[in-house]
């Protein structure tokens, strides 16, 4: 018989213990594993792990923003290196009201702010240093970006999170700092008084520490105390420098941290984890119930977790202690965690921002991405336009619910976080008043009262007379996210193929997302095929690896011309590689009767019967000389330099040469590429008279950091 259990989720940290469920075992955030455990016991006990209230609200504010923001947006650079002088920090206004609207229109509930990043300049007015925005030209040194951010998300509704780097360039490049200066530990009082400048807030504590925690101890306490609720502490894990044998004594930050923002969560530590790369990439199956060497409560050093998988069965057996962590998908809107142009960085499409957003938010973890504010002191258009259409989409598929209506369990329909179905049946069914056409199915766990328990599962819907599959998947947890193509259907059906003990199932909903014709590109190879294709974002960075154009919008057409002119749906239909040779190729996805942006491309000679006559690289000058295999008439060409790692260079200037033998040589033009390091895309030079020959010869006469690389070259 079918149980309703409802409980009061703001109450559940400390009553969690007290809970019980099938045989008695108390729901716990750490539960440890005993000598002697049988591997289903172990189960058992994962079974029974459940976020504290804190976990739990931090997974449900799903999407949230990062802000890179410092002297390295005025030098371009990724990390500084400490001793910059601040007033390169060049900044003339700030428009963090932008910002928040900007985070408000993607969807996105909580900002954390590199309130210090690793060259230790800090943007807020610290008691504690003169290596700031106190010591720029920003508002004459009285500025805060800090304090203007706080006000910014009191006024929009959004949290605020910090990020404090622990790693500080300035403390250890600097003559007198505290960084690793083997300073004895002796009890130190937090906050250290400074005259002038008193706390409103009047809690005192009393540590055994060295001068640089009781440095980091002290601009904390200036963070949690003076610039509203803070939601989330960031410990970035990167240290760029190690000195003096400095180590983090993060017993005392955590003891403070939870007395002064008893609502954050701690990024780095126990709280919340990394996902393991910095490039939207997620798991196929993220579990937050994840193994401990040791308990997590007493731990002072945190490994990053990496591995492909992290909580499965095998993995859990070999923990000494089970604990609740979830994971923060992370990434940057832009190429590279802060801002440098908006000539050649990249900007992430809104169909790779979704795209991340989908399979981080419905794959168990919170989406983290990045916005670098630019050197005027607010989001780029590029960025802001990427942001509104993301939270566009997300409101527009995730803001009906066509289960509406429906008849099943009420405890999964009703929309209430605090009922749950418990699938002792191991199925259910849903039907709908009438048939809908629906894409997306949205799934949740009680996770905060049962803890986490699908392993495997299946959707059904009612077609044609037969129920068939339309989607397999494993874990769910906080949310999971089917999706599948199109169907309409008027009755679904959720399967339990496996679990962990008896799963609790909260919510299901169904979903319809709108598909967008994709942008294009092209590849053409040695025989002149061209392939016609969504265009992956080469984001030169670090590219998550997932199509998303494929993901999202299937079932589009794509038409072509080959004379320059715009395509259109009368236009030749492409269906598989076509040969073409020298050509102005444009080409349009079409879906549902809407055009996407059209593509186009100039199109070189077909290589097959190209060889090799003579090449010289390394030092200049270098050449490189080609047999085109007969005559042909050539007005240009189109240079693209390698990339991708250990690659980084490439043709700046030379001469293009021309013969009928391949021996006697003539020069036709002299050519010139700018900016190849950062802007490697393809580059093109005309000639300003045709020339006929068989044979071609490029002399380099310069090459960007020394070196010659060819990634793609084109005969026009």
């Amino acid at each position: 018989m079918k149980k309703i259990y409802s409980f009061l989720l703001g109450t559940m940290l400390f009553t969690a213990c007290s809970q019980t469920q099938e045989g008695g075992m108390p729901f716990q955030n750490t539960i440890k594993i005993e000598e002697g455990d049988s591997q289903e016991l172990i189960i058992e006990k994962a079974a029974h792990v459940v976020p504290t209230p804190n976990q739990l609200a931090a997974l449900q504010n799903e999407f949230i923003a990062f802000i890179h923001f410092g002297p390295n947006t005025f030098t371009r650079m990724e990390w500084g290196n400490g001793m910059e002088d601040p007033k390169i920090f060049d900044l003339k206004e700030l428009d963090t009201d932008q910002w928040c609207e900007a985070m408000k229109a993607a969807g996105m509930k909580m900002v954390i702010l590199t309130a210090k990043h690793h060259d230790g300049f800090v943007l807020w007015q610290s008691r504690y240093t003169k290596h700031g925005i106190m010591s720029s030209g920003f508002e004459d040194g009285k500025g805060d970006v800090l304090k203007d951010l706080s006000a910014s998300c009191q006024k929009y509704g959004l949290k605020l999170g910090v990020y404090l780097s622990p790693a500080d360039l300035f403390q250890i490049e600097s003559p007198d700092g505290l960084y690793g200066n083997l300073s004895k530990y002796t009890k130190r009082t937090i906050p250290r008084e400074v005259p002038g400048r008193p706390f409103a807030n009047q809690t005192k504590f009393e540590f055994v520490v060295d001068d640089y925690n009781e440095y980091f101890l002290n601009q904390l306490f200036e963070v949690l105390t003076e610039y509203g609720p803070i939601h989330e502490v960031w410990f970035d894990g990167a240290h760029p420098k190690r000195k003096g044998g400095q180590t983090y004594n993060y017993p005392a930050w955590k003891e403070l941290i939870h007395k002064l923002a008893p609502d954050a969560v701690i990024f780095g530590r126990e709280d919340v984890r990394w996902c393991g790369n910095e490039a939207g990439g997620t798991r196929p199956t993220e579990w937050n119930v994840v193994p401990y060497p040791a308990d997590p409560d007493t731990m002072t050093q945190f490994a990053d977790m990496t591995d492909a998988v992290l909580g499965g069965r095998d993995e859990l057996y070999k923990g000494k202690y089970l604990h609740y962590q979830q994971a923060e998908t992370n990434t940057s809107i832009r190429e590279g965690w802060f801002y440098r142009d908006d000539t050649h960085q990249q900007v992430r499409s809104a169909d790779d921002v979704f795209d991340i957003y989908e399979r981080a938010v419905g794959g168990n973890s919170t989406f983290l991405l990045n916005i670098p504010p630019n050197r005027d002191g607010k989001f780029s258009p590029r960025d802001v336009e990427s942001l509104k259409e993301t939270g566009k989409r997300i409101r527009e598929t995730y803001g009906t619910n066509l289960l509406a209506g429906a008849k099943g369990p009420k405890e999964v329909l009703d929309g209430k976080e605090d009922t749950y179905l418990l699938m002792k049946d191991k199925e259910f069914t849903v039907k709908m008043p009438s048939p809908v056409t629906i894409n997306r199915i949205m799934l949740q766990e009680a996770i905060a009262t049962n803890g986490e328990r699908v392993e495997k599962h299946a959707v059904d819907a009612w077609i044609d007379g037969a129920w068939k599959e339309i989607a397999v998947s494993t874990n769910i947890g906080y949310k999971r996210i089917l999706r599948f193509p199109e169907i309409t259907t008027d009755k679904l059906r959720f399967r339990l193929l496996e679990s962990r003990q008896t799963p609790a199932i909260s919510h299901i909903s169904a979903h319809y997302y709108k598909s967008r014709p994709p942008q294009l590109g092209f590849r053409q190879d040695m025989n002149g095929m061209v392939t016609i294709e969504p265009k992956l974002q080469d984001f030169g960075w670090k590219s998550h690896g997932e199509n998303a154009a494929g993901n999202l919008n299937a079932g589009y057409k794509i038409y072509y011309t080959t004379d320059g002119t715009e395509p259109t749906e009368a236009s030749a239909e492409y269906t598989e590689p076509v040969q073409l040779d020298r050509c102005e190729l444009k080409a349009v996805a079409v879906l549902h009767g809407e055009k996407g942006t059209v593509s186009g491309e100039r199109l070189g000679l077909i290589k097959k019967d190209w060889k090799l006559l003579d090449a010289k690289g390394g030092s200049n000058p270098s050449l490189l000389a080609l047999d085109l295999g007969n005559n042909q008439d050539l007005n240009g060409f189109a240079y693209k330099p390698q990339t991708g790692k250990g690659f980084k260079g490439g043709v700046t200037k030379g001469t293009f040469k021309v013969s009928d033998d391949g021996k006697n040589w003539r020069t036709v033009e002299s050519f010139e590429f700018g900016n190849l390091i950062n802007d490697p895309s393809k580059r093109y030079h005309y000639f300003k008279k045709s020339v006929s020959a068989r044979y071609v010869r490029f002399d380099i006469t310069e090459m960007a950091q020394g070196q010659f690389t060819i990634g793609e070259l084109d005969l026009l």
